[in-house]
């Protein structure tokens, strides 16, 4: 039989492939041999047929897709396949030496072609890889692959704001852009790609002084892809929609009361999807990327009528109130902040006190890379300001340069372990104080705990910093590897950051097999489920599991979930 191992180039991204591992061996082991195989669905543009052209690199497989345009032809999609005529018993027999297929965009499949594909999943010779669009209009046929436990489904959730970043980190876009994009495409890895392209041929993406990074203050560039996802706002018909839908983007990213509208025209937006309504009876657009589309494609006229005079300043001031209580609470879990993050991307001058405070949260977050943006946004305007100024120095620093005398300032001694220099000088009782202690007495478990705490407050690289701390002082190997593995883990999604405590810190890596049986340990299955799964003996499920324990630092399986997403 045939492969269509060379297709898959054309369903290459400019971009490497990135994040997804959990996925990508999930799929890997559904469709190793003796398997069903597994249907992968999600919003278009997620991402699922790379994924999946990932998951079969390298093996002997035949690729089907459905195209609109052949719904109506009987076994269009498979006729480089199949005979000329053939019958729905013959093609499931000339298909059986098929080893494994891979079925794209199976809602656009044909009716007889999705009832081969039903078939071909219910006598199970043939390993099947389905990917279809959620939501979509499909073939009862294919709907039921998953629905009739035919075959199990992977439900794609978007890429996380991380791996976006190093999806672009070839384009070096710095950190509110990157995080601008990934909050407007949702998840749409096409959109994504077709913004950061058009930004670049337009020559919107503007160095930043002082670094090799891009960014992109502004309107949004309305491509065709744009276009097309703005349709359902632009093809609305009933009287007042569009103008409502316009209100609403003109006033972002302030909500308006629910009483400035006509409730019967809003009733019918919500029930399409298209706007939201809280619990205080305040309505925005449901999509981000809704209300940068409508006003870039306003025209001059109706925008400066729409525009009016939004005051965002005492929003603005609320915000930065929020993010300062929050500080002095030893509390730094995200926050909504809207107005600013809005203000800068519409390239409107955002004030130093209010950027410094936001570097500031950033920094105690451990978004080291976030808190120098911020600091250079308040620089723009005000490039003397001593706040930003002085939130840059510590960023660059990133501890023991603080020169102040504040808690956190006080709280630098521990995290170069010198607790000994501030004993008696952190807010009692509090997790910083409770940290010092613990690295006073050397006592790693006080120290896991005050990490764990410390996590749960936002502090990540604080966290990371004091597993480090741990896993030096715990006597015990095996609670040494676990704190090793969770100051990694966190250490990771701190954007680069290097302290003294985190240094010489190595993870001791998982094999992908290791790791394929440690994520399905991590939800939940036996071993005994696992072998069945993957087509291994309980034996060499557990002798894998054992290992892999052994490298992560744990023989207690409620761990898994949290240990395996850094492995």
């Amino acid at each position: 039989m045939r492969t269509y191992e060379q297709d898959a180039r054309t369903l290459e991204l400019p971009w490497p492939f990135t994040g997804r591992d959990d996925e990508l061996e999930l799929i890997r082991g559904a469709s190793a041999a003796g398997r069903p195989g597994i249907v992968v669905t999600g919003p278009a543009g997620r991402g699922k047929t790379r994924l999946i052209t990932e998951a079969v690199r390298g093996t002997e497989h035949a690729r089907v897709t459905g195209t609109p345009e052949a719904r109506d032809l009987p076994f269009a999609a498979f006729a480089h396949l199949l005979p000329d005529t053939v019958s729905l018993h013959r093609a499931v027999r000339i298909l059986s030496g098929v080893r494994l297929l891979v079925v794209d965009d199976a809602h656009l499949l044909d009716e007889a072609s999705a009832a081969l594909v039903h078939q071909l999943a219910v006598h199970g010779r043939t390993r099947l890889v389905v990917a279809a669009v959620d939501g979509a209009p499909a073939p009862g046929a294919v709907s039921r692959l998953w629905t009739g436990e035919l075959l199990p489904r992977l439900a794609l959730e978007p890429l996380p704001c991380e791996d976006t970043a190093q999806l672009l980190a070839a384009a070096a876009l710095e950190p509110l852009t990157v995080r601008r994009l990934h909050r407007m495409c949702r998840g749409d890895l096409r959109l994504l790609r077709d913004l950061v392209t058009a930004l670049g041929t337009a020559a919107r993406l503007v160095p930043v002084p002082g670094t090799r990074e891009r960014a992109w203050r502004g309107a949004l560039p309305v491509t065709a892809a744009v276009r097309e996802r703005l349709a359902p706002v632009l093809e609305r018909s009933r009287p007042g929609e569009r103008d409502v839908l316009d209100r609403l983007a003109f006033a972002e990213p302030l909500p308006v009361p629910l009483d400035h509208f006509d409730l019967d025209v809003l009733e019918g937006l919500e029930a399409d999807g298209l706007i939201h309504v809280d619990d205080q009876g305040a309505v925005t657009l449901a999509h981000p990327l809704h209300g940068p589309a409508l006003r870039a494609t306003a025209g001059r006229l109706r925008a400066r009528r729409l525009a009016g005079a939004v005051d965002h300043g005492s929003a603005l001031e609320a915000e930065e109130r929020l993010l300062v209580r929050r500080m002095e609470q030893l509390d730094v879990r995200p926050v909504p902040t809207p107005v600013g993050e809005w203000l800068v991307a519409e390239d409107t001058p955002v004030p130093a006190g209010y950027a410094a405070v936001r570097a500031r949260f950033a920094r105690l977050r451990g978004k080291v890379r976030d808190a120098a943006a911020w600091a250079r946004e308040g620089l723009r305007d005000a490039p003397g300001d001593s706040d930003c100024l002085s939130e840059l120095r510590l960023n660059e620093a990133e501890l023991g340069a603080s020169g102040g005398d504040d808690v956190y300032a006080r709280y630098d001694a521990v995290r170069l372990g010198e607790p000994e220099r501030v004993a008696g000088r952190l807010p009692a009782g509090s997790v910083l104080a409770r940290h010092a202690e613990a690295l006073g007495r050397g006592d790693g478990g006080g120290l896991d705990r005050a990490a764990e705490d410390l996590e749960e407050r936002g502090f990540l690289l604080f966290a990371a910093e004091a597993y480090a701390q741990a896993l030096r002082a715990h006597r015990d190997p095996r609670a040494a590897r676990v704190s090793r593995t969770r100051a990694v883990a966190l250490a990771r999604r701190c954007q680069g950051a290097r302290t003294p405590a985190l240094a010489g810190l190595v993870l001791g890596e998982l094999t992908a097999r290791q790791r394929q049986i440690v994520t399905l340990a991590a939800a939940g299955l036996s071993n005994r489920e696992i072998a069945e799964r993957l087509t291994l003996s309980v034996r060499t499920v557990g002798n894998h599991l054992y290992s892999a324990y052994t490298r992560l630092g744990t023989g207690d399986r409620g761990a898994l979930p949290l240990l395996c997403e850094s492995a």
